[in-house]
């Protein structure tokens, strides 16, 4: 098995439990046409706010958010508690754009961890180092204002070591008043370049905030996504499948491939790109095989719900868990002695020394398994047995 970089926190949970809960939920639920629809269409605060002033999700429930997940065979979750429009879904005193101030009235992030918590789900929190709704979030040229004929002097009055202030004072409320948190996914940092003005770990004041996250919890698993070069313990590909484990500067390292059910992460209604089942479950062996950890996406309503599709989707991958899940647990990459037959995968625990051959398309006659010769204790049809 490979020997991954040592990481600040603690990933031995993390490694062992390979399959996590996405959940990216906000005021992009309600125009239900995807998470960027504020950047896409460009839309000024004046009126994306009108989405502010009717969240209301009547049908909220996180008891069913979290049985869906643990029924799945999902060991931890990740929510956006603020997404890029700056919306916070807890009651926050930093700000008054949260979802204690809109028609529904209360906090939705706080029933949402106790939930999870009472399946035994662990708990990870997404923050945004993008916020398009703050005073003081330097417009840039991803910025839903970016094409603004008064940018320049929109900006004047834009001080973005106050943000930055900001984001901190947020990010300790997260980590001081929610007890123990598991995972910290901060999204995402786009440097400047010739022609494109982005943002970068000066903008974020990265080196002190991650100090600040460190010193709070010095146990958390961060992404990568600070733009830092160290400290953080996990690396994020999106929306794409690596070929081979993750590697940094030539070493493995811990990893998870963040997916989606169809091509959005909020709730978008008319998206019709969703993935079976069995592209599901094929992606959450590959991963494994390669040493990763699957973090898959659900979008909620506007009105609080998962989609009927993604439920459907949940519970596929939970009849299939319920039988096999023991080949994703405590799983790994197999040692390269062993090779994977034409449209198989191999998982490995190297704890009870079990192989199992995951077959995608079953081959004419035979299973040819190359490095198996003379190593094979025990066969059955679900796992082979190594001595």
């Amino acid at each position: 098995m490979l020997q991954t970089l040592q990481t600040p926190g603690d990933t031995r949970w993390f490694v062992h439990d390979r399959f996590g809960m996405f959940i990216h939920w906000g005021l992009y639920a309600l125009p239900a046409r995807h998470e960027w629809v504020k950047q896409r269409e460009e839309i000024p605060d004046e009126v994306y706010d009108r989405y502010f002033k009717r969240f209301d999700p009547d049908l909220y429930d996180p008891n069913l958010w979290a049985a869906a997940a643990a029924g799945a065979g999902m060991k931890y979750f990740v929510v956006t508690t603020k997404h890029h429009e700056g919306f916070c879904l807890w009651d926050s005193r930093l700000t008054d754009y949260k979802a204690t101030n809109t028609p529904y009235g209360r906090d939705v992030l706080r029933p949402m961890v106790d939930a999870f918590r009472a399946r035994n789900l662990r708990v990870g929190f997404y923050h945004s180092l993008i916020d398009w709704h703050h005073p003081h979030f330097v417009i840039d040229d991803v910025h839903p204002l970016r094409n603004h004929p008064d940018r320049a002097k929109l900006n004047e009055q834009r001080d973005q070591r106050k943000y930055a202030e900001y984001l901190r004072g947020q990010v300790r409320e997260l980590l001081t008043e929610f007890g123990r948190i598991d995972v910290l996914w901060c999204d995402f940092s786009y440097r400047s370049r010739p022609g494109f003005v982005g943002k970068g770990r000066d903008d974020w004041q990265s080196e002190t905030l991650y100090q600040m996250i460190r010193e709070l919890q010095p146990h958390i698993i961060l992404n990568d996504r600070l733009d830092l070069d160290e400290g953080w313990d996990i690396k994020t590909p999106e929306q794409f499948q690596p070929r081979a484990w993750v590697t940094f500067n030539g070493q493995p390292v811990v990893w998870e491939a963040c997916q989606t059910f169809s091509g959005s992460w909020g709730y978008h209604r008319d998206e019709s790109s969703w993935k079976s089942i069995d592209q599901l479950v094929q992606m959450l062996i590959d991963t494994v095989s390669k040493g990763g950890n699957l973090l898959l996406n659900v979008g909620p309503t506007g009105r609080g719900e998962f989609d009927e599709r993604a439920l459907d989707r949940l519970s596929g991958m939970g009849e299939w868990m319920k039988r096999h899940s023991r080949s994703i647990y405590g799983c790994t990459q197999a040692p390269p002695e062993f090779k994977a037959p034409a449209d198989c995968r191999l998982t490995y625990n190297p704890t009870t020394h079990r192989m199992y051959v995951h077959v995608f398309a079953w081959p004419y006659i035979h299973l040819h398994l190359d490095g198996f010769a003379g190593r094979v204790e025990s066969v059955s049809y679900t796992h082979l047995t190594l001595p």
